[in-house]
């Protein structure tokens, strides 16, 4: 996940030569069905979940099910997909994503989340110290972001990624291997949640969405359509809500 590098740090004491740890960033080529669907620029770990979080959030897979063979090679730098729809039509409209790495997604219209979640205040704020608690590598390298899927108790899966949208990808892919459910969920992450990261958790089904950092516009938008729960700014006891607040206990205005 991470490599030892060469640099030049400079303090009150001046400069000194040293070493760091930088966050990996890779090339990922996917092919479905012999025909190359996209390269995605991501930390290479946990790549399968990665693949078939992807291909389930863009559309083109309904589960595991769908799925006949996956192959990881060339040192994780290409996936082989075999789906069991030979003729399935893979999209071409590509959209370039505010992700890490100019990640790129297909268009596919979110489905608006029926759910009747409820989180209280306090709920997320523990959910949140719990999700700190596990990032392990995030602190220690930066220039990594995480997510996490939770219940009202406990993180569920976490995952890391340069890719912001990666992230939930992975998470999306390992609750399909693990057979986790993701509808009733709360999404947990670290970075600037946009409007992609808010079509994957329609797609997951999660009613709320909790972020360290702020919303884009465009997300704000699309979580009152979906109804979802956005929440930014979210640290100690403090979470601001952009949306649908009767999800965190707060009436209307």
């Amino acid at each position: 996940m991470a490599e030892e590098t060469a640099c030049d740090r400079f303090s009150d004491e001046g400069w000194v030569r040293t070493s760091a740890r930088v966050p990996l960033e890779k090339e990922l080529t996917v092919y479905v069905n012999l025909r190359e669907l996209v390269t995605i620029l991501c930390t290479p770990t946990k790549v399968n979940f990665l693949v078939l979080g992807f291909l389930y959030s863009e559309g083109i897979i309904s589960g595991t099910s769908d799925v006949l063979t996956m192959r990881v090679c060339d040192e994780e730098s290409e996936v082989d997909v075999r789906l069991s729809n030979q003729e399935i039509e893979l999209p071409t409209r590509r959209r370039l994503t505010s992700g890490c790495g100019g990640g790129a997604a297909f268009a596919v219209q979110g489905q608006r989340v029926d759910s009747d979640l409820v989180a209280m205040p306090v709920e997320v704020s523990s959910l949140m110290k719990q999700f700190q608690g596990q990032m392990d590598l995030y602190p220690s390298i930066g220039g990594l972001h995480a997510s996490a899927l939770a219940d009202a108790e406990k993180v569920l899966v976490l995952a890391v990624d340069i890719g912001r949208h990666n992230t939930l990808d992975k998470i999306q892919g390992e609750c399909l291997l693990r057979g986790v459910s993701t509808k009733d969920r709360l999404l947990l992450t670290t970075g600037r949640v946009s409007s992609e990261m808010l079509l994957k958790a329609a797609r997951m089904q999660v009613p709320v969405v909790v972020s360290r950092h702020s919303p884009t516009s465009a997300a704000v938008s699309l979580a009152r359509d979906l109804g979802i729960a956005l929440a930014g700014r979210a640290h100690g006891n403090r979470l601001s809500v952009y949306s649908h607040p009767e999800r965190l206990g707060c009436a209307e205005n």
